[in-house]
C-alpha cells in the first residue's frame, strides 16, 4: 500500500483514503465492505459480501475493529474496504428496528461464516417472529438434531449476524435468558424492544 504524498495534511490523507476505499468498492475491486454502525446497544461493525450481510459484530466485545476485520480476512477474504454508503440499507433497517418501526429485516444474508448444523440452527432462528421466543431445545429439533440442544446453544452463541438473525429470541428451556454473545444486558434490551410487557 503506497503512502500519501508528504505534503498532504492529516485530514486530507484521511479524506483521500476514504475516497480510495469508496472507489474500490464502487468499481468492484473489494470483495468485502464494512461500516461502523451506531446503535443503542453499542457500536456495531457490519460486514457484507456481494451475496449479502455476512457479519454484525459488537465492536468492543469482539476485540475492536482490527480484530473483527482480521477474522473476516482470514475466513472470507483480505480484500476489505470501508464503504459506509454500500451498507446504508443495513444501517437504515437497524435504525428502524431500534426505533420500533421495523419488525422484519429485509436484507440479503451471506451464511459463509457458518456451516452444517450451526448454519441450520441459525437459519431456523432467523424464522422466529418478532415478539416471540423459542428455546435451545426447540432450535435443535427444528435443525434436525433433537438431542443436540447444547450444540444448538453453541451455534447461537457464535452467530455471526446477531440482531438480524435474532438469537436473542432463544431462551433456556426453563424460561431463563440463557446466554448471549453480546452479554445478557443486551439480550434483555433487545427483547424489551420486541416484547416490552415481558422483558421491560
Amino acid at each position: 500500500m503506497s503512502l500519501p504524498p508528504p505534503d498532504l495534511q492529516p485530514g486530507e490523507a484521511a479524506a483521500l483514503a476514504a475516497r480510495t476505499s469508496a472507489r474500490a468498492a464502487d468499481e468492484g475491486l473489494a470483495q468485502i465492505v464494512y461500516a461502523r454502525v451506531d446503535s443503542p446497544v453499542g457500536q456495531l461493525v457490519a460486514v457484507a459480501t456481494p451475496r449479502g450481510l455476512a457479519r454484525i459484530a459488537y465492536e468492543l466485545e469482539n476485540g475492536g475493529l482490527d480484530s473483527i476485520l482480521d477474522d473476516v480476512a482470514l475466513r472470507l477474504s483480505p480484500a476489505i474496504v470501508e464503504a459506509p454508503a454500500q451498507l446504508d440499507n443495513v444501517r437504515r433497517e437497524l435504525e428502524e428496528y431500534f426505533a420500533g418501526r421495523r419488525q422484519e429485516f429485509d436484507l440479503a444474508l451471506d451464511w459463509s461464516l457458518t456451516t452444517g448444523f450451526r448454519r441450520r440452527v441459525l437459519q431456523q432462528c432467523a424464522r422466529i417472529p418478532f415478539g416471540l421466543t423459542s428455546t435451545y431445545k426447540e432450535m435443535a429439533i427444528a435443525a434436525g438434531s433433537p438431542r443436540a440442544f447444547r450444540a444448538a446453544g453453541g451455534a447461537l452463541g457464535s452467530n455471526p449476524i446477531p440482531i438480524v438473525v435474532p438469537c436473542h429470541r432463544v431462551l433456556a428451556t426453563g424460561g431463563g435468558l440463557g446466554g448471549y454473545t453480546g452479554g445478557l444486558d443486551r439480550k434483555r434490551r433487545l427483547l424489551s424492544i420486541e416484547a416490552p410487557t415481558l422483558f421491560a
